[in-house]
Formats: structure tokens, C-alpha cells, sequence
């Protein structure tokens, strides 16, 4: 599988306590061995998302990406639920 990230998830990424970039790290180990494993809660958005798939990182970290092609996806956001969802 192909992983690219964006700029912006870059960004957000950075600014990561140690131990939410730890679980960022083991996460995306996950999703590249099977990206519907249940402790991802892999699952499609809708509205301002439409288009974008949603993986848990905590219980409150989330990570938003989008396919690019059948082994090709594109993390485009990551943040709290109150950051993606209700701003």
C-alpha cells in the first residue's frame, strides 16, 4: 500500500503530544497490515467529508483519508472529533 500524507496532516501531526504520536505511529502500522481491522473503526464519511474515510487514533484522535487508487491512499486530516467534526 501507498500512504501519502498532505500538508496539512503533516502539520497537525508536529504538534502531537509523544504519546497521541505513538498511537498515530502504531495505527498506521495497522492500517497497512489490514486497513479494516476492527480497533480502526474504519468507516465512510458524509457531508463536508463526502469522499473521505475515518480511522480511530484515541478515543477522541482522528485520522481522515481519502483513496486514491485500489493500493493508493491520501491522509489528508487528523484531529480531535471536535476539530473535524463541530468547527
Amino acid at each position: 500500500m501507498i500512504i501519502h500524507f498532505h500538508n496539512r496532516f503533516i502539520k497537525h501531526r508536529k504538534k502531537l503530544r509523544a504519546g497521541e504520536y505513538a498511537r498515530l505511529k502504531e495505527r498506521l502500522k495497522l492500517f497497512e497490515q489490514n486497513i479494516f481491522a476492527p480497533l480502526l473503526d474504519n468507516h465512510k464519511l458524509t457531508g463536508k467529508y463526502e469522499g473521505y474515510r475515518s480511522i480511530d487514533i484515541t478515543g477522541d484522535l482522528r485520522a481522515l483519508y481519502k483513496e486514491l487508487g485500489p493500493d493508493e491512499v491520501l491522509f489528508a486530516y487528523l484531529g480531535t472529533h471536535h476539530e473535524l467534526y463541530e468547527t
